[in-house]
């Protein structure tokens, strides 16, 4: 397994050291088999397609025979049948020996039938011979085993650890290592609506701010209202709001003079939002509901939903502040 890991931080950055997980994966694996068939027959000329490339979506059993050989023709219908059951975890390649005798060559095939497996371009078992159905069924969930399923599958699951690492990176302050993970992600899924998120929310932390909306806006048509990026523009939303607000310590005093200041209230909540004081934004918006669930409209809470979708669903301050909502709304 190479160990240049295309989704791993320089180790300048502090965080290289993190193994992400991707070296295992080629840049084809994300991709669909040209053919999508179970089984087929190849030849020399599409040897390095149809086996060494597609065994990085797949395992591909290749079975090596000729037509006089009559244990190939024994094993023919079992492999065959075994393959299929696997549902397209693995693939079958048959290659004539008699019309394409160079591959057997260079493998050292020397008898007939043989069937060598490949997975991420390289040979990685192998039998020769007619065997029975149990035997040619172990091998094949054996196969699979080594070569890790479906590469597709890995390439899903290597994502997911490398946005958990990028993640813990935003939370540890290392802003750069984690937007180097996120691009590199894009760089591989460039729909990933999770990585584009925390790109833009990492650029804005870094008062990137004209970029980060420039990379919003051109975020692919599919992901463009996903969740993640409905929660960046309503932070940028927020922020722009909070920019004319004024100062927090004369909003501080307003309330402390007069408590039923709503609107220094709300303006201070949004404040405390902006700055990342999550807790303290939920409490104002909270404490106006209390006193008059009527204000605005019912604007505290409508903005204390705003803040919810700004911050996530699962973040704490959401989820505590969902439950003070709940025992106002339902007293």
């Amino acid at each position: 397994m190479s160990n240049d890991n295309p989704f791993a931080a320089p180790s300048s950055q502090g965080y290289g050291a993190q193994n992400v997980g991707f070296d295992a994966v080629p840049q084809s694996a994300s991709a669909p088999s040209a053919s999508g068939e179970a089984i087929k027959d190849v030849t020399t000329a599409s040897f390095q397609a149809d086996v060494l490339v597609e065994s990085r979506n797949q395992p591909v059993l290749v079975d090596f025979w000729a037509p006089w050989c009559g244990p190939c023709k024994q094993l023919t219908p079992i492999i065959e049948s075994a393959v299929r059951a696997t549902g397209g975890k693995v693939k079958l390649a048959k290659m004539n020996i008699d019309e394409h005798p160079s591959i057997a060559g260079q493998m050292g095939v020397q008898s007939i039938p043989a069937v060598i497996a490949f997975a991420n371009g390289q040979p990685i078992d192998a039998f020769m011979g007619a065997k029975p159905e149990n035997e040619v069924t172990a091998f094949i969930e054996k196969v699979i085993a080594a070569g890790g399923g479906n590469a597709v599958e890995q390439e899903k699951a290597a994502i997911e650890d490398a946005l958990a690492q990028a993640k813990a990176a935003v939370q540890a302050g290392d802003l750069n290592g984690a937007a180097q993970i996120f691009s590199m992600i894009l760089q591989r899924d460039p729909e990933n609506a999770d990585a584009l998120g925390g790109m833009v929310s990492v650029m804005l932390d870094a008062g990137q701010k004209d970029q980060a909306v420039a990379m919003l806006d051109q975020a692919p048509e599919l992901i463009k209202d996903a969740a993640p990026l409905a929660s960046v523009r309503a932070r940028i939303e927020l922020e722009e709001k909070v920019a004319g607000l004024g100062d927090p310590n004369a909003l501080t005093r307003r309330i402390e003079a007069d408590g039923n200041d709503h609107d220094a209230r709300f303006d201070l909540a949004q404040i405390h939002a902006a700055t990342g004081d999550r807790a303290k934004a939920a409490d104002q918006l909270l404490a106006i509901m209390k006193a008059d669930r009527e204000w605005r409209e019912d604007g505290a809470r409508k903005e204390l939903l705003t803040f919810f979708e700004a911050w996530g669903p699962t973040d704490p301050a959401t989820i505590a502040a969902r439950r003070k909502l709940s025992s106002i709304l339902f007293s």
